[in-house]
Protein backbone atom coordinates (compact mmCIF):
# COMPACT_ATOMS: atom_id res chain seq x y z
CA UNK A 1 0.00 0.00 0.00
CA UNK A 2 1.25 3.03 -1.34
CA UNK A 3 2.19 5.53 2.05
CA UNK A 4 2.37 9.74 2.14
CA UNK A 5 5.95 10.78 4.08
CA UNK A 6 6.54 9.93 7.62
CA UNK A 7 5.21 12.24 10.21
CA UNK A 8 2.10 13.71 8.81
CA UNK A 9 -1.95 11.80 9.25
CA UNK A 10 -1.43 10.86 5.40
CA UNK A 11 1.30 8.16 6.86
CA UNK A 12 -1.41 5.72 7.99
CA UNK A 13 -2.74 3.60 6.03
CA UNK A 14 -5.80 4.08 3.89
CA UNK A 15 -8.00 1.71 5.53
CA UNK A 16 -7.23 3.63 8.99
CA UNK A 17 -7.54 7.01 7.09
CA UNK A 18 -11.46 5.79 5.96
CA UNK A 19 -12.37 5.08 9.88
CA UNK A 20 -10.78 8.56 11.13
CA UNK A 21 -12.88 9.81 8.06
CA UNK A 22 -16.11 8.14 8.77
CA UNK A 23 -16.19 9.02 12.81
CA UNK A 24 -15.22 12.51 11.27
CA UNK A 25 -18.09 12.69 8.74
CA UNK A 26 -20.48 10.74 11.15
CA UNK A 27 -20.24 13.50 13.96
CA UNK A 28 -20.02 16.65 11.88
CA UNK A 29 -23.97 17.44 11.02
CA UNK A 30 -23.30 19.49 8.26
CA UNK A 31 -24.48 17.01 5.29
CA UNK A 32 -21.19 18.44 3.10
CA UNK A 33 -18.76 17.94 6.03
CA UNK A 34 -16.73 15.55 3.93
CA UNK A 35 -15.91 18.37 1.25
CA UNK A 36 -13.01 19.19 3.64
CA UNK A 37 -11.54 16.21 3.55
CA UNK A 38 -11.18 16.06 -0.34
CA UNK A 39 -9.59 19.66 -0.42
CA UNK A 40 -6.62 18.95 1.68
CA UNK A 41 -5.08 16.94 -0.53
CA UNK A 42 -4.89 14.64 -3.79
CA UNK A 43 -4.64 11.27 -1.96
CA UNK A 44 -7.42 12.33 0.70
CA UNK A 45 -9.74 12.69 -2.29
CA UNK A 46 -8.95 9.41 -3.98
CA UNK A 47 -9.70 7.78 -0.55
CA UNK A 48 -12.75 9.75 0.42
CA UNK A 49 -14.24 9.14 -3.52
CA UNK A 50 -13.05 5.27 -3.74
CA UNK A 51 -15.30 4.75 -1.04
CA UNK A 52 -18.26 6.75 -1.38
CA UNK A 53 -20.77 4.18 0.51
CA UNK A 54 -18.93 3.48 3.36
CA UNK A 55 -18.59 7.68 4.03
CA UNK A 56 -22.23 7.94 3.40
CA UNK A 57 -21.28 10.36 1.06
CA UNK A 58 -24.26 12.68 -0.47
CA UNK A 59 -24.65 15.71 -2.23
CA UNK A 60 -26.97 18.51 -0.38
CA UNK A 61 -28.70 20.62 -2.80
CA UNK A 62 -31.09 23.77 -0.61
CA UNK A 63 -32.85 26.72 -2.44
CA UNK A 64 -29.97 29.04 -1.91
CA UNK A 65 -27.11 26.68 -3.02
CA UNK A 66 -26.11 26.61 -7.02
CA UNK A 67 -27.59 23.04 -7.85
CA UNK A 68 -26.41 22.99 -11.01
CA UNK A 69 -22.65 23.97 -10.22
CA UNK A 70 -22.95 21.38 -7.94
CA UNK A 71 -23.82 19.02 -9.53
CA UNK A 72 -21.31 19.49 -12.33
CA UNK A 73 -18.24 19.76 -10.20
CA UNK A 74 -18.82 16.68 -7.88
CA UNK A 75 -18.97 12.79 -8.93
CA UNK A 76 -22.71 11.21 -9.24
CA UNK A 77 -23.26 10.96 -5.72
CA UNK A 78 -26.58 10.98 -4.17
CA UNK A 79 -28.54 13.61 -4.01
CA UNK A 80 -30.33 15.14 -1.29
CA UNK A 81 -32.74 18.39 -1.46
CA UNK A 82 -33.45 20.14 1.34
CA UNK A 83 -35.13 23.33 1.04
CA UNK A 84 -37.44 25.86 2.19
CA UNK A 85 -38.82 28.43 -0.53
CA UNK A 86 -38.87 31.73 0.07
CA UNK A 87 -39.39 32.76 -3.61
CA UNK A 88 -41.37 30.83 -5.84
CA UNK A 89 -40.85 33.20 -9.03
CA UNK A 90 -36.79 33.33 -8.90
CA UNK A 91 -33.75 31.78 -7.59
CA UNK A 92 -35.16 29.32 -5.12
CA UNK A 93 -37.50 26.87 -7.43
CA UNK A 94 -34.59 26.74 -10.56
CA UNK A 95 -31.72 25.86 -7.60
CA UNK A 96 -34.30 22.68 -6.84
CA UNK A 97 -35.40 21.89 -10.26
CA UNK A 98 -31.71 21.85 -10.85
CA UNK A 99 -31.58 18.86 -8.56
CA UNK A 100 -34.45 17.58 -9.44
CA UNK A 101 -33.70 17.28 -13.00
CA UNK A 102 -31.22 14.63 -11.60
CA UNK A 103 -33.78 12.11 -10.55
CA UNK A 104 -31.56 9.05 -11.04
CA UNK A 105 -29.79 10.02 -8.32
CA UNK A 106 -31.75 12.12 -5.44
CA UNK A 107 -32.58 9.61 -2.50
CA UNK A 108 -34.49 12.61 -0.54
CA UNK A 109 -36.45 15.45 -0.65
CA UNK A 110 -37.41 17.84 2.00
CA UNK A 111 -38.96 21.14 0.68
CA UNK A 112 -40.96 23.42 2.77
CA UNK A 113 -43.66 25.63 1.33
CA UNK A 114 -43.84 23.85 -1.78
CA UNK A 115 -45.33 25.98 -4.68
CA UNK A 116 -48.19 24.49 -6.90
CA UNK A 117 -45.17 25.59 -9.84
CA UNK A 118 -42.63 23.39 -8.49
CA UNK A 119 -45.20 20.05 -8.16
CA UNK A 120 -46.78 20.56 -11.93
CA UNK A 121 -42.89 21.13 -13.58
CA UNK A 122 -41.79 18.34 -15.79
CA UNK A 123 -38.72 17.84 -12.84
CA UNK A 124 -41.26 16.32 -10.75
CA UNK A 125 -42.98 13.76 -13.64
CA UNK A 126 -39.62 11.38 -13.57
CA UNK A 127 -39.30 8.37 -11.78
CA UNK A 128 -37.32 8.48 -8.79
CA UNK A 129 -36.12 4.87 -8.45
CA UNK A 130 -33.80 6.07 -5.56
CA UNK A 131 -36.05 8.14 -3.69
CA UNK A 132 -36.11 6.99 0.19
CA UNK A 133 -37.78 9.97 1.61
CA UNK A 134 -40.16 12.12 0.63
CA UNK A 135 -41.06 15.26 3.04
CA UNK A 136 -43.74 18.03 1.10
CA UNK A 137 -45.00 20.90 3.39
CA UNK A 138 -47.47 23.92 2.30
CA UNK A 139 -48.41 26.40 4.42
CA UNK A 140 -50.79 28.27 1.76
CA UNK A 141 -54.60 28.36 2.08
CA UNK A 142 -55.04 27.03 -1.51
CA UNK A 143 -52.38 24.42 -1.26
CA UNK A 144 -51.25 22.68 -4.41
CA UNK A 145 -52.44 19.64 -5.34
CA UNK A 146 -50.50 16.35 -6.01
CA UNK A 147 -51.15 15.94 -9.56
CA UNK A 148 -51.60 12.86 -11.24
CA UNK A 149 -47.77 12.21 -12.74
CA UNK A 150 -45.91 13.18 -9.88
CA UNK A 151 -42.97 11.05 -9.63
CA UNK A 152 -43.95 9.36 -12.59
CA UNK A 153 -46.74 7.49 -10.43
CA UNK A 154 -44.13 5.21 -8.70
CA UNK A 155 -41.83 5.03 -6.04
CA UNK A 156 -40.67 1.43 -5.38
CA UNK A 157 -37.73 2.39 -2.97
CA UNK A 158 -39.88 5.37 -0.76
CA UNK A 159 -39.64 4.41 2.87
CA UNK A 160 -41.02 7.51 5.00
CA UNK A 161 -43.40 9.77 3.11
CA UNK A 162 -44.86 13.25 5.06
CA UNK A 163 -47.76 15.55 3.56
CA UNK A 164 -48.24 18.25 5.27
CA UNK A 165 -50.83 20.82 4.42
CA UNK A 166 -51.48 19.24 1.23
CA UNK A 167 -54.40 17.49 0.19
CA UNK A 168 -54.06 14.23 -0.45
CA UNK A 169 -56.25 13.63 -3.51
CA UNK A 170 -57.16 10.20 -5.25
CA UNK A 171 -56.06 8.81 -7.41
CA UNK A 172 -52.67 10.37 -7.71
CA UNK A 173 -51.92 9.70 -4.10
CA UNK A 174 -53.48 6.48 -4.13
CA UNK A 175 -51.31 5.34 -7.28
CA UNK A 176 -48.15 6.49 -5.54
CA UNK A 177 -49.11 4.98 -2.16
CA UNK A 178 -49.64 1.22 -4.16
CA UNK A 179 -46.16 1.68 -5.46
CA UNK A 180 -44.46 2.18 -2.19
CA UNK A 181 -44.67 -1.40 -0.75
CA UNK A 182 -41.77 -0.44 1.26
CA UNK A 183 -42.79 2.29 3.30
CA UNK A 184 -42.08 2.43 6.85
CA UNK A 185 -43.52 6.11 8.02
CA UNK A 186 -46.48 7.74 6.28
CA UNK A 187 -47.42 11.09 7.77
CA UNK A 188 -50.45 13.17 6.41
CA UNK A 189 -50.40 15.72 8.54
CA UNK A 190 -52.61 19.36 7.95
CA UNK A 191 -54.77 18.12 6.31
CA UNK A 192 -57.14 20.89 4.27
CA UNK A 193 -61.02 20.46 3.99
CA UNK A 194 -60.25 20.40 -0.17
CA UNK A 195 -57.96 17.08 0.31
CA UNK A 196 -60.64 14.74 2.91
CA UNK A 197 -59.87 11.23 2.62
CA UNK A 198 -62.75 8.66 2.17
CA UNK A 199 -62.34 6.13 5.59
CA UNK A 200 -62.21 3.67 2.65
CA UNK A 201 -59.58 4.42 0.24
CA UNK A 202 -57.35 5.00 3.44
CA UNK A 203 -58.61 1.64 4.31
CA UNK A 204 -57.97 -0.19 0.75
CA UNK A 205 -54.45 1.80 0.42
CA UNK A 206 -53.00 0.94 4.27
CA UNK A 207 -53.66 -2.70 3.01
CA UNK A 208 -50.60 -2.72 0.47
CA UNK A 209 -48.45 -1.66 3.17
CA UNK A 210 -47.81 -4.59 4.97
CA UNK A 211 -43.76 -3.13 6.36
CA UNK A 212 -45.66 0.28 7.63
CA UNK A 213 -44.48 1.23 11.39
CA UNK A 214 -45.84 4.44 11.95
CA UNK A 215 -49.04 6.12 10.64
CA UNK A 216 -50.15 9.94 10.95
CA UNK A 217 -53.36 11.07 9.91
CA UNK A 218 -54.31 14.62 10.81
CA UNK A 219 -57.05 17.27 9.62
CA UNK A 220 -56.86 21.06 10.13
CA UNK A 221 -60.60 20.83 10.74
CA UNK A 222 -63.37 18.63 11.60
CA UNK A 223 -65.64 17.17 8.93
CA UNK A 224 -68.65 19.15 8.15
CA UNK A 225 -72.34 17.62 9.23
CA UNK A 226 -73.04 16.75 6.19
CA UNK A 227 -69.75 14.33 5.82
CA UNK A 228 -69.71 12.72 8.86
CA UNK A 229 -73.50 11.76 8.42
CA UNK A 230 -72.42 10.10 4.87
CA UNK A 231 -70.58 6.97 6.56
CA UNK A 232 -71.03 3.80 4.59
CA UNK A 233 -72.30 0.90 6.59
CA UNK A 234 -70.85 -1.27 4.51
CA UNK A 235 -67.45 -0.32 6.32
CA UNK A 236 -67.97 -1.72 9.36
CA UNK A 237 -69.05 -4.82 7.73
CA UNK A 238 -66.08 -5.63 5.41
CA UNK A 239 -63.39 -7.99 6.92
CA UNK A 240 -60.35 -6.68 9.13
CA UNK A 241 -57.29 -6.36 7.34
CA UNK A 242 -53.88 -6.78 9.60
CA UNK A 243 -50.96 -4.60 9.50
CA UNK A 244 -48.13 -6.60 11.21
CA UNK A 245 -45.60 -3.97 12.14
CA UNK A 246 -47.51 -1.27 12.80
CA UNK A 247 -46.13 0.20 16.05
CA UNK A 248 -47.31 3.76 16.23
CA UNK A 249 -50.65 5.27 15.36
CA UNK A 250 -51.39 9.25 15.49
CA UNK A 251 -54.89 10.54 14.74
CA UNK A 252 -56.37 13.91 14.69
CA UNK A 253 -60.36 14.16 13.85
CA UNK A 254 -63.38 13.58 14.46
CA UNK A 255 -64.60 10.14 16.48
CA UNK A 256 -66.86 8.96 13.20
CA UNK A 257 -63.62 8.95 10.93
CA UNK A 258 -61.60 7.40 13.58
CA UNK A 259 -64.19 4.79 13.97
CA UNK A 260 -64.76 3.82 10.49
CA UNK A 261 -60.34 3.43 10.06
CA UNK A 262 -59.28 1.34 13.55
CA UNK A 263 -62.98 -1.14 13.08
CA UNK A 264 -61.07 -2.57 10.16
CA UNK A 265 -57.64 -2.77 11.32
CA UNK A 266 -55.62 -5.18 13.72
CA UNK A 267 -52.18 -3.95 14.65
CA UNK A 268 -50.62 -6.75 16.82
CA UNK A 269 -47.38 -4.83 17.29
CA UNK A 270 -48.73 -1.70 18.05
CA UNK A 271 -47.52 0.07 21.47
CA UNK A 272 -48.30 3.90 21.11
CA UNK A 273 -51.47 5.99 20.19
CA UNK A 274 -52.12 9.29 20.16
CA UNK A 275 -56.09 10.56 19.03
CA UNK A 276 -57.09 14.33 19.42
CA UNK A 277 -60.29 14.81 18.41
CA UNK A 278 -61.57 18.38 17.89
CA UNK A 279 -64.16 20.56 20.11
CA UNK A 280 -67.13 19.16 19.01
CA UNK A 281 -70.29 16.41 20.56
CA UNK A 282 -68.44 12.94 21.15
CA UNK A 283 -69.82 10.06 19.63
CA UNK A 284 -70.02 6.48 21.13
CA UNK A 285 -67.12 4.53 19.75
CA UNK A 286 -67.83 1.08 20.34
CA UNK A 287 -65.95 -0.47 17.10
CA UNK A 288 -62.96 1.70 19.34
CA UNK A 289 -64.03 -0.18 22.20
CA UNK A 290 -62.99 -3.51 20.29
CA UNK A 291 -59.66 -1.66 18.39
CA UNK A 292 -58.91 -1.40 21.89
CA UNK A 293 -59.65 -4.62 23.48
CA UNK A 294 -58.04 -6.44 20.98
CA UNK A 295 -54.61 -5.22 20.60
CA UNK A 296 -52.30 -6.69 23.39
CA UNK A 297 -50.49 -3.43 25.01
CA UNK A 298 -54.10 -2.29 25.93
CA UNK A 299 -54.87 -4.93 28.08
CA UNK A 300 -53.21 -5.09 31.21
CA UNK A 301 -52.46 -1.27 31.83
CA UNK A 302 -51.55 -0.39 35.53
CA UNK A 303 -52.08 3.15 35.67
CA UNK A 304 -54.05 5.85 34.15
CA UNK A 305 -53.30 10.19 34.21
CA UNK A 306 -56.07 12.63 33.64
CA UNK A 307 -54.91 16.03 32.80
CA UNK A 308 -56.99 18.97 32.91
CA UNK A 309 -55.62 22.50 30.45
CA UNK A 310 -56.96 25.50 30.10
CA UNK A 311 -57.83 24.74 25.97
CA UNK A 312 -57.88 20.89 26.23
CA UNK A 313 -58.14 17.49 28.81
CA UNK A 314 -56.20 14.56 27.96
CA UNK A 315 -56.28 10.75 29.25
CA UNK A 316 -52.89 8.76 29.25
CA UNK A 317 -52.30 5.23 29.74
CA UNK A 318 -49.08 3.51 31.12
CA UNK A 319 -47.81 -0.02 30.58
CA UNK A 320 -45.36 0.68 34.00
CA UNK A 321 -45.92 1.40 37.40
CA UNK A 322 -44.68 5.02 38.35
CA UNK A 323 -41.62 3.36 39.57
CA UNK A 324 -40.11 3.54 36.10
CA UNK A 325 -38.58 7.31 35.97
CA UNK A 326 -39.81 8.14 32.32
CA UNK A 327 -41.83 6.50 30.53
CA UNK A 328 -44.12 7.29 26.98
CA UNK A 329 -48.08 6.74 27.51
CA UNK A 330 -48.97 3.82 25.06
CA UNK A 331 -52.41 5.69 24.49
CA UNK A 332 -52.89 9.71 24.70
CA UNK A 333 -55.87 10.90 23.95
CA UNK A 334 -56.64 14.88 24.04
CA UNK A 335 -59.96 16.28 23.90
CA UNK A 336 -59.91 19.89 22.55
CA UNK A 337 -62.02 22.63 24.73
CA UNK A 338 -61.80 25.09 27.05
CA UNK A 339 -64.89 25.00 28.27
CA UNK A 340 -63.96 22.90 31.73
CA UNK A 341 -67.82 21.18 31.63
CA UNK A 342 -67.17 20.03 28.33
CA UNK A 343 -63.95 18.74 29.07
CA UNK A 344 -64.73 16.86 31.60
CA UNK A 345 -68.30 15.34 29.82
CA UNK A 346 -66.59 14.87 26.59
CA UNK A 347 -63.48 12.80 28.41
CA UNK A 348 -66.19 10.84 30.05
CA UNK A 349 -68.02 9.81 27.14
CA UNK A 350 -64.54 8.58 25.76
CA UNK A 351 -63.71 6.68 28.74
CA UNK A 352 -67.00 5.03 29.23
CA UNK A 353 -67.83 4.26 25.59
CA UNK A 354 -64.43 3.68 24.14
CA UNK A 355 -62.15 2.01 26.84
CA UNK A 356 -62.33 -1.65 26.98
CA UNK A 357 -62.39 -3.45 30.36
CA UNK A 358 -58.73 -2.59 32.03
CA UNK A 359 -58.85 -5.28 35.13
CA UNK A 360 -55.29 -4.61 36.13
CA UNK A 361 -55.94 -0.62 36.63
CA UNK A 362 -55.01 0.15 39.58
CA UNK A 363 -53.59 3.98 39.75
CA UNK A 364 -55.43 6.98 38.60
CA UNK A 365 -53.58 10.25 38.73
CA UNK A 366 -55.51 13.76 37.90
CA UNK A 367 -53.76 16.97 37.84
CA UNK A 368 -55.13 20.22 37.08
CA UNK A 369 -52.92 23.06 34.58
CA UNK A 370 -55.75 25.90 34.73
CA UNK A 371 -55.08 28.01 37.76
CA UNK A 372 -53.14 27.93 40.34
CA UNK A 373 -55.53 27.86 43.83
CA UNK A 374 -54.82 29.91 46.83
CA UNK A 375 -54.70 28.35 50.30
CA UNK A 376 -57.87 30.02 51.06
CA UNK A 377 -59.89 29.39 47.46
CA UNK A 378 -61.99 26.45 47.69
CA UNK A 379 -65.15 27.02 45.25
CA UNK A 380 -67.91 24.23 46.07
CA UNK A 381 -68.78 22.98 41.98
CA UNK A 382 -72.41 22.92 40.73
CA UNK A 383 -75.02 20.49 40.51
CA UNK A 384 -73.73 19.41 36.91
CA UNK A 385 -70.13 19.88 37.02
CA UNK A 386 -70.23 17.29 40.32
CA UNK A 387 -72.32 14.38 38.09
CA UNK A 388 -69.79 15.29 35.30
CA UNK A 389 -66.87 14.19 37.62
CA UNK A 390 -68.90 11.28 38.63
CA UNK A 391 -69.71 10.29 35.51
CA UNK A 392 -65.75 10.32 34.36
CA UNK A 393 -65.07 8.28 37.13
CA UNK A 394 -67.46 5.29 36.84
CA UNK A 395 -65.40 3.68 34.74
CA UNK A 396 -62.85 3.20 36.82
CA UNK A 397 -63.94 0.18 38.92
CA UNK A 398 -60.61 -1.25 39.94
CA UNK A 399 -58.65 1.62 40.71
CA UNK A 400 -57.63 1.62 44.27
CA UNK A 401 -55.24 4.46 44.44
CA UNK A 402 -56.33 7.74 43.62
CA UNK A 403 -53.98 11.24 42.77
CA UNK A 404 -54.92 14.10 42.62
CA UNK A 405 -53.77 17.73 43.36
CA UNK A 406 -55.60 20.84 45.04
CA UNK A 407 -57.20 22.30 42.47
CA UNK A 408 -58.52 18.64 41.21
CA UNK A 409 -59.23 17.62 44.76
CA UNK A 410 -61.86 20.66 44.91
CA UNK A 411 -64.02 19.87 42.26
CA UNK A 412 -63.49 16.03 43.22
CA UNK A 413 -64.00 15.56 46.56
CA UNK A 414 -67.50 17.38 46.67
CA UNK A 415 -68.40 14.97 44.21
CA UNK A 416 -67.88 12.34 46.07
CA UNK A 417 -69.92 13.49 48.51
CA UNK A 418 -72.84 12.75 46.23
CA UNK A 419 -72.04 9.13 46.51
CA UNK A 420 -74.89 7.91 49.33
CA UNK A 421 -76.37 4.94 50.52
CA UNK A 422 -76.75 2.48 47.70
CA UNK A 423 -74.70 4.57 45.26
CA UNK A 424 -72.01 4.78 47.47
CA UNK A 425 -69.91 2.46 45.61
CA UNK A 426 -71.00 3.11 41.87
CA UNK A 427 -67.88 5.01 41.42
CA UNK A 428 -64.56 3.94 42.15
CA UNK A 429 -65.59 1.29 44.15
CA UNK A 430 -62.08 -0.45 45.13
CA UNK A 431 -60.74 2.53 45.92
CA UNK A 432 -58.66 2.32 48.84
CA UNK A 433 -55.92 5.41 49.06
CA UNK A 434 -56.14 9.13 47.82
CA UNK A 435 -53.41 11.08 47.92
CA UNK A 436 -53.10 14.85 47.81
CA UNK A 437 -50.26 15.43 45.31
CA UNK A 438 -49.06 19.00 46.18
CA UNK A 439 -47.18 21.09 48.68
CA UNK A 440 -50.35 22.37 50.82
CA UNK A 441 -53.54 21.22 52.11
CA UNK A 442 -56.35 23.68 52.75
CA UNK A 443 -58.45 22.92 55.11
CA UNK A 444 -61.79 23.32 53.38
CA UNK A 445 -60.59 20.33 51.12
CA UNK A 446 -60.12 17.89 53.61
CA UNK A 447 -63.13 18.69 55.35
CA UNK A 448 -64.71 18.11 51.69
CA UNK A 449 -63.15 14.65 51.80
CA UNK A 450 -64.71 14.26 55.08
CA UNK A 451 -68.38 13.13 54.70
CA UNK A 452 -66.95 10.85 51.80
CA UNK A 453 -64.23 8.89 53.84
CA UNK A 454 -66.66 8.49 57.14
CA UNK A 455 -69.27 7.17 54.64
CA UNK A 456 -67.46 4.76 53.22
CA UNK A 457 -65.76 3.31 56.78
CA UNK A 458 -70.01 2.82 57.57
CA UNK A 459 -70.25 0.89 54.48
CA UNK A 460 -67.30 -1.53 54.87
CA UNK A 461 -65.21 0.18 52.04
CA UNK A 462 -62.47 2.07 54.01
CA UNK A 463 -60.68 5.09 52.22
CA UNK A 464 -58.03 6.78 53.34
CA UNK A 465 -56.51 10.52 52.63
CA UNK A 466 -52.91 10.70 52.49
CA UNK A 467 -51.02 14.31 52.27
CA UNK A 468 -47.69 14.36 51.26
CA UNK A 469 -47.22 10.41 51.76
CA UNK A 470 -48.79 11.19 55.75
CA UNK A 471 -52.32 9.74 56.75
CA UNK A 472 -54.59 11.92 58.05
Amino acid sequence: MKHSPRGTISALPDDALLEIFKFYVGQNYHANSWHTLVHVCREWRYVVFASPHWLHLELRCTNKSPAKKLLDIWPALPIVIDACITDSRRSDVTNIIAALKRHDLVCRINIWRVPNSLLKSAAMKKRFPELTYLELVSMEENAPVIPNSFLGGSAPRLQSLEFRGIPCLFPAFGKLLLSATDLVTLRLLDIPNSGTISPDLIVTTLSTLTRLQEFSIDFRSPRSRADRERRHPSLLKRLRLVLPSLAEFRFKGDSEYLEDIVGRIDAPALDRVTITFFDQLFSDTPLLRDFFGRTEVFREPPRAEISVHRASIEFSLFQFEETVVYCMPVLLVTISSSLAGWQVSSLAQFCSSSLPPLPTLGRLSIHGYTCKCRYDDFRVPGAMERSQWLELLRPFVTVEDLVIDTEIASRVAPALQELTGNAMTEALPALRRVFVDHFYLTVPIRDAFAPFITARQLSGHPVALYFCGRRL
